[in-house]
């Protein structure tokens, strides 16, 4: 059986600063499993773009293996896209970054992906700064070799035949903050509202960003029992305070109590309203959201939205000082100035 989409368009459907709708920035129909949570975390990918005004051409999607992986399929059929080696996406995304700068990178993995063959490839894509939006498709389990458990899986979570995993899970938000992530955050697949604003916040961020993004597996993981599901995420999940992304514009300042409710206009003359958590932390102080990340997991609680974000983050291009123009855009004479200029950089260095 083929599918297709239809080719027809609604009158009033949403057309960006750019012309484009959300069409553009579709990819191939999904071949997941029907009610993947992946598919949602695509689709939110797909909003966040559209309501950027992203041209598709200058995003570059890279991945590894998994079902994680197989989603950069799934949307902006019209961006650039890699799909790597097992846990060995982070190198082929520094490679690709240092050559062009100009893209946005946004790097799909999953739990099997990043905390465990490619744990060490992630600790250094982190502590290297690298400019780009890291998304983690956690669901526990690895969903395309038949469920096994994941190094992220709950302790005491239960498989799908009932067996209860004994071992302590890697938290990866805690692993990112502690290795110098500059944008952290944790949402979940099912809740849209929440997703789509990070993901925009994320996108526009200059420096490493990381999500880690609840995903559960409808095959092999969403049993009762199972602390990855849809039931259990959506019974504990915790917000650290409503989600809103506005576009750097002049400063509106605001100042009213935690608990309470405040109204504010926008540029655009839309009105938000902000709620302010009654158990507010700094999501500039790294340590303050490591302690508040423990602190709600010692309650069984998963802590979700905006974690921890570095206001004048630096990236892997200030870092090593390199070329502000692309590096593939170069030319011969800039790449090779000749023996001359060679003589003065050894010598500079003697």
């Amino acid at each position: 059986m083929s599918f297709a989409r239809p080719n027809t368009k609604h009158p009033r459907l949403y057309v960006n600063d750019l012309g484009y709708t959300r069409k553009d920035y579709q990819g191939a129909i999904s071949t997941l499993c029907a009610g993947c949570g992946h598919d949602s975390i695509s689709n939110a990918i797909i909003q966040a773009c559209l309501e950027l005004n992203i041209e598709p051409h200058k995003v570059a999607k890279m991945s590894g293996i998994g079902c994680s992986s197989k989603s950069p399929n799934y949307f902006l059929n019209q961006s650039h896209g890699f799909n790597s080696v097992h846990g060995r996406m982070p190198s082929v995304a520094t490679g690709a970054a240092l050559a062009n700068r100009d893209l946005l990178y946004i790097g799909v993995s999953g739990d099997g992906d990043t905390a465990s063959i490619g744990m060490g490839q992630f600790a250094h894509v982190v502590r290297r700064q690298l400019n780009m939006l890291y998304i983690v498709e956690n669901n526990g389990v690895y969903g395309l070799t038949k469920g096994q458990n994941s190094a992220t899986l709950d302790y005491g979570s239960k498989s799908k035949k009932g067996e209860e995993n004994l071992y302590e899970p890697i938290d990866l938000v805690s692993m990112a903050l502690q290795l110098g992530a500059t944008f952290v955050a944790r949402s979940f697949s099912g809740d849209k509202k929440q997703l789509v604003p990070l993901l925009k916040a994320a996108m526009s961020h200059k420096g490493f960003a990381f999500i880690d993004i609840i995903s559960p597996c409808v095959t092999f993981n969403n049993h009762p029992g199972s602390m990855k599901s849809f039931d259990y995420v959506r019974e504990h999940i915790q917000q650290t305070g409503k989600s809103d992304f506005i576009p750097m514009e002049e400063e509106i300042c605001v100042e009213y109590e935690p608990g309470k409710t405040q109204e504010v206009t926008l540029h655009d003359g839309s009105v938000l309203h902000f709620h302010k958590d009654d158990n507010y932390f700094d999501r500039t102080d790294r340590w303050a959201a490591l302690s508040e990340i423990e602190k709600f997991k010692k309650q069984g609680e998963i802590l979700t939205g905006l974690l921890y974000v570095e206001p004048d983050a630096s990236d892997t291009h200030q870092m090593l000082n390199v070329s502000k123009k692309p590096l593939n855009s170069l030319s011969e004479m800039e790449l090779c100035p000749g023996s001359q200029s060679l003589k003065a950089i050894n010598a500079s260095l003697r």
